[in-house]
Parts: C-alpha cells; sequence; structure tokens
C-alpha cells in the first residue's frame, strides 16, 4: 500500500526550511565568533587581575552603545541589496550601492570613534569607581575606539554579502578576526616575544586591529570569491543608482535604536542585580552569558529570513515574501524550545563549567531556569524583527520594542524585584514579560503588514 504524498504546503516548508538554515548556519557561525571575541578578551584580561578585569568589562559594556547603534544602521544594507537582487536589477547598481555604503562607512567610522572618545572619561568618571580602575577602562577604551573603523567597513560589507545570499566569506573573516584576536590579547597584554607589554588596553588594541583584519578579509573576498567579484567589477565603471545613504539612514536608524533598546534593558538589568549582592551578579553573569551565546542562533535565523524574505519581496512576490517570513518565525520558535529545554534540564551542569563557587552556581542555576521561560519570546521577537527588516518596516517595530522593553519590561522588572518580594527573580519576570510583549507586537505586525500585499498575490506560486 502507497503512502500518501505531502501536501504542497507541507513541501514547501520543507523547501523554505532548507534554504533558510543554508544562510542561517555559517550566519550563526559567523555570530558565535563575534561573541567569542568578547570571551576570549575576558579571559585574557582575567589573568591580569580583577582591577584589569573590571576596567575591561566596564570599557566593553559601555562601547556596546555605539556597537549597536552602527551595526543596526547598516544592517539595512542587507534588506536594501536583497530587494535589489530579488527585482533582478543590475549587478552594476548593486556594485555601485555597496560602493557609496563602503565610503559611508568611513565616514561613520570616524563619528564613532570622534564620540567615543569624547565621552569615555566623563562617562565613566560617574560610575564611582576606583580611580584606578577608572582610568584604566578610559584608557583601554580609547585603545578600542580605532575598531570604529574596521567595525563599520564590517557591517557595510557583511550586510551586503548577506543580501547577495553570500554566506560563507562572512564566516571566514569572522574566523580570521577571532584567531586574531586572540594571538593580538596574548602578545600584547602580556609583551611576549618582544612586543609592548600593554596590559588591559592591549585588549582595545587586538580589537581594533583584529576588526580591521575582518573588514580586509572580506574585501578581498569581494574582489575574488564568485557571486561578490562580478558585482564589484560591474560597478568599477562609475555606475550609479538611486539608493545610497538617505537609504541606509532611513531603514538603519531604526533598527540600531532597536538593537539599543534590547542592550540597554539587559544592561540595566544587569546594574540592578548589584542590589542583591556580589554572588547574585556573578551568577546573572553566568546565566546571561549562556543565553547570549544560544541567541546567536536565533539571530542567525532572523539575519538569514531578512534575506529570504527581501529577495521575494524585491521580486514583487509577496505572498512568497509572508511565508518565508512565517517559516522564519517558526525555526525561532522551534530552536528556541531546544534552547530552554538544555538551560532547565543542564542548568547546573552549565553552571558548574563557568564557576567552583558553590554559592553562585546553585543562584545561576535557578536564573538558568529563568532563562529558559524568554527563550520562546526571545525567539520569536528576534525572527519577527528580520522578517519585518525584509520588507524594509522597520520604523513601527522600533515603536512596538521601545513601549515593550521600556514601558512593560523594566517597570515589571522593577516592582516585582523590590515591591512584588520576588528580589532577583523579578528582573528576569520582567525581562520575560518586555520580550513577550515586543514577539506579540512584531509577530502582529508582520502578519498586518503583509497581509494585503499577499492578498493582492494570491493566485502566486511559492517558489
Amino acid at each position: 500500500m502507497s503512502q500518501p504524498s505531502s501536501s504542497p504546503v507541507s513541501a514547501a516548508v520543507r523547501t523554505e526550511i532548507r534554504a533558510n538554515l543554508k544562510l542561517a548556519l555559517p550566519l550563526i557561525a559567523a555570530q558565535l565568533a563575534g561573541v567569542g571575541m568578547g570571551a576570549i578578551d575576558t579571559i585574557f584580561a582575567g589573568r591580569l587581575g580583577a582591577q584589569a578585569l573590571a576596567a575591561v568589562a566596564v570599557g566593553v559594556n559601555f562601547n556596546v552603545i555605539f556597537f549597536v547603534l552602527f551595526m543596526g544602521l547598516f544592517m539595512a544594507c542587507s534588506p536594501v541589496v536583497a530587494h535589489m537582487v530579488g527585482a533582478g536589477r543590475p549587478q552594476a547598481d548593486i556594485g555601485a550601492f555597496i560602493r557609496k555604503a563602503s565610503r559611508f562607512a568611513w565616514i561613520a567610522g570616524a563619528v564613532w570613534v570622534l564620540l567615543l572618545n569624547l565621552s569615555a572619561a566623563p562617562a565613566l568618571r560617574q560610575l564611582n569607581l576606583d580611580p584606578r580602575t577608572t582610568d584604566l577602562a578610559i584608557t583601554f577604551v580609547r585603545a578600542l575606539s580605532g575598531s570604529g573603523f574596521g567595525l563599520s567597513l564590517w557591517f557595510t560589507l557583511r550586510f551586503s554579502a548577506e543580501g547577495l545570499g553570500q554566506v560563507r566569506p562572512i564566516l571566514y573573516a569572522g574566523l580570521v578576526g577571532l584567531l586574531c584576536n586572540a594571538v593580538l590579547d596574548w602578545l600584547l597584554l602580556f609583551g611576549h616575544f618582544g612586543m609592548p607589554r600593554l596590559g588591559a588596553p592591549g585588549c582595545g588594541v587586538a580589537t581594533t586591529v583584529s576588526s580591521l583584519a575582518m573588514a580586509g578579509v572580506l574585501q578581498w573576498q569581494f574582489g575574488r570569491r564568485a557571486g561578490l567579484r562580478e558585482v564589484m567589477r560591474a560597478s568599477a565603471n562609475g555606475a550609479v543608482c538611486a539608493e545610497g545613504v538617505r537609504e541606509i539612514l532611513r531603514i538603519g536608524t531604526p533598527i540600531g535604536l532597536i538593537l539599543l533598546a534590547e542592550a540597554g534593558l539587559f544592561v540595566t538589568a544587569a546594574m540592578l542585580m548589584a542590589e542583591f549582592g556580589d554572588t547574585t551578579v556573578a551568577a546573572y553573569q553566568v546565566a546571561i552569558n549562556f543565553a547570549s551565546m544560544v541567541f546567536m542562533i536565533p539571530v542567525g535565523v532572523a539575519l538569514a529570513t531578512t534575506v529570504r524574505v527581501g529577495h521575494a519581496a524585491g521580486a514583487g512576490q509577496h505572498r512568497t515574501a509572508r511565508f518565508r517570513g512565517f517559516v522564519g518565525m517558526g525555526l525561532g520558535l522551534a530552536n528556541a524550545a531546544s534552547n530552554a529545554a538544555i538551560m532547565a534540564l543542564f542548568g547546573g551542569v552549565i553552571a558548574g563549567f563557568y564557576t567552583a563557587d558553590a554559592g553562585i552556581a546553585a543562584e545561576a542555576t535557578y536564573f538558568m531556569l529563568l532563562a529558559a521561560a524568554f527563550q520562546f519570546f526571545d525567539g520569536l521577537q528576534a525572527t519577527a524583527n528580520g522578517a519585518l527588516r525584509g520588507v524594509k518596516d522597520t520604523r513601527l517595530p522600533m515603536l512596538i520594542t521601545l513601549v515593550s522593553y521600556w514601558l512593560v519590561g523594566m517597570p515589571v522588572a522593577w516592582w516585582l524585584a523590590f515591591h512584588g518580594g520576588l528580589g532577583p527573580g523579578g528582573l528576569w519576570w520582567g525581562l520575560t514579560a518586555g520580550l513577550g510583549a515586543a514577539s506579540i507586537g512584531l509577530s502582529l505586525r508582520y502578519w498586518l503588514q503583509t497581509r494585503h500585499a499577499a492578498e493582492a498575490n494570491r493566485s502566486e506560486l511559492m517558489a
């Protein structure tokens, strides 16, 4: 007796899952490489002592403000290029846009460097740290500031390559940056092989050089790798296109504010954890560090979803674009289920890898269980945002995110922790509330935003 064949819808879902993951897996690896650079800096700085570790931690967290803003700004390159590809625009047009964006990256990098240097000392001196730690953190930030140039160019080239569907070069360049960062940390922090012994500021120099190395490797691949080379050569004769800096600012500025709102929520939660003592702060760092690593999986899926949706939307295939967005959101939820299970079932084992302190490990295990609760909302909001970027919808999602995190999440966290009797656990439930509100709002926005265009293409075949 023959088995019934699968329905066209289920076959289309399986096809889209494979296409999404083909893009997402290298991007997930690249995201993990980026997180690995921060982990390597922390490990090396910790070997210099508590003061060096504190200075690097404070400096890195301060730079996060600029990092997420500029990364969000240049994330606009992905949907812009994806729409151009989907619309069948000439390669010369696409290459001309990438050249414009790359020139703008150097200007943005200069702004990043200037702002970071001007604001570091006034801001860090407000933190009431030990004066020596503060001075060391300022020196580290100034050494780190040069990374603004390399990272701005890296973001531009990386997200443009994503829009073209060329993701493996991103992984290769990211791994080069990770290796370069580790080697330079070892050389510059401790003065090996005749290099200057820079201490904690050596981490900043290492990151600056590594970011330029990443951008340089990816730039080289744009000139050598098939699929990238043709685009740039086609625009070498001075080709022009309508899209440029204005389009990057229009789409990218709200994305940057979305990322800043989310990063700010978790940074504020970390600061509030200090009210409950050093053990609680350490336990929070263990749990949030692991949660941040596994979050790179839905982030990779979200980035791939932006490209898949953008290609279809650019081609005017709005029903297919809508379908691809929902498949990406489904993948985000599926991954969230596995992440939540790992945290809930193996939280104690995971905490044991981070610390031998029984008190910290016990509280971190409890925090892992709470972090498991928001995995579903975090995975859904990340992929819903990715789908919305694919249709170039960023302004209202920015407002949804700001309201969800700062008018829902943070007030709930504050009340539950300090007035509702839940203590540090209340902060986690507040994070869950904010992420929950964002996931519902963003999913609803995508459903409404794509419904009318999809209905106009009701007879379209999903490809």
